[in-house]
């Protein structure tokens, strides 16, 4: 698909960060070389201003909108409304002004946390608005998902190519460490490494370990934006998963003998286990842009422990 990016500007929102830094190596391998990544330093995504000024520096044919406030239930606990209010303003007037400028193509990152608490698994896009998001979190999935109802809404009055995609979780190297805002994998990740190398006899995990959820590896992810940049102009939101799934409790038992914790699990069933179950339907993606999830579970989390060992001094500030 080289043809398709060749002479093309793109933008890649958050392509400084954990899935969008993964997302502009994908656009090189497959012939992007006008990538344009605005960094936080230079532009606030959040103020309108600073957008149309990226958009005039940048002038994209195409742009990625993976830039995103993100963490896992903790910090969504903590500040619904900043993750509602920074992702709908980073998101929106980002949209509005790409279309304004003649933007050819727009490709906006939702979230999984945008399904209902209790859709059936697998979940298919079309049970997207079929009840409210699991409450931990529906600040953020709602706000995220508003850019689908502008994208088909822009699609319907304004001809404009913007196409929605629901990336699940995501995990693998140069994720977030931090144990107040990452996700579960890379907190368990780091969790039993530290209580391995301090010789502890337990550690405390949250809720019962009973949910499931899927996971993305970053990599398969990236290679899944960019084959539905090129080849994708439908106006139906599309699932990029795994298609597989497993219970917080396997999980945890996993990444304790990847990472050598031979301990206690102590699970504080006062914190809450957030939605129920997590299980996409993908075949929208292999139908539509031929996506397929290519690592496999067991081989990228063994991969994602080895980054976290060989790069603790960038992943632990």
């Amino acid at each position: 698909m080289e043809k398709f990016w060749s002479g093309k500007r793109v933008t890649v929102t958050g392509g400084g960060g954990f899935l969008g830094s993964f997302i502009v190596e994908k656009l090189k391998a497959h012939g992007a070389n006008e990538i344009f990544i605005p960094r936080k330093t230079a532009y606030n995504l959040v103020d309108p201003d600073d957008i149309g000024r990226m958009l005039t520096d940048s002038n994209p044919d195409v742009v990625i909108h993976a830039a995103a406030l993100a963490g896992g239930i903790g910090a969504n606990r903590a500040r619904p409304a900043e993750f509602f209010y920074t992702n709908l303003m980073m998101g929106v007037p980002l949209m509005h002004q790409a279309w304004k400028r003649g933007v050819k193509k727009f490709v906006a990152l939702g979230t999984i946390c945008s399904y209902p608490k209790f859709a059936p698994t697998p979940f298919r896009e079309e049970d997207l608005w079929n009840g409210y998001p699991e409450e931990t979190n529906a600040p953020y999935g709602l706000a995220k998902k508003m850019l689908l109802v502008q994208a088909q809404a822009y699609r319907q009055e304004y001809g404009f190519d913007a196409i929605f995609l629901l990336p699940v979780n995501l995990y693998g190297p140069r994720d977030n460490f931090d144990l107040e805002t990452s996700h579960v994998i890379p907190a368990l990740i780091r969790k039993f490494t530290e209580a391995q190398e301090r010789g502890d006899r337990q550690v405390e995990l949250w809720g019962d370990g009973s949910p499931t959820r899927e996971f993305l590896y970053v990599r398969d992810a990236a290679e899944g934006v960019v084959l539905a940049a090129e080849r994708y102009d439908g106006a139906e939101p599309v699932n990029l998963g795994s298609g597989q799934e497993i219970s917080i409790k396997k999980l945890a038992e996993t990444i304790a003998e990847y990472t050598g914790y031979k301990g206690e699990f102590v699970w504080n069933t006062e914190k809450p286990n957030g939605q129920p179950r997590r299980l996409l339907d993908v075949s929208r993606a292999e139908e539509y842009f031929g996506f397929q999830a290519g690592t496999n579970f067991e081989d990228g989390l063994r991969k994602t422990v080895e980054w976290f060992r060989e790069h603790r001094n960038v992943a632990v500030k």
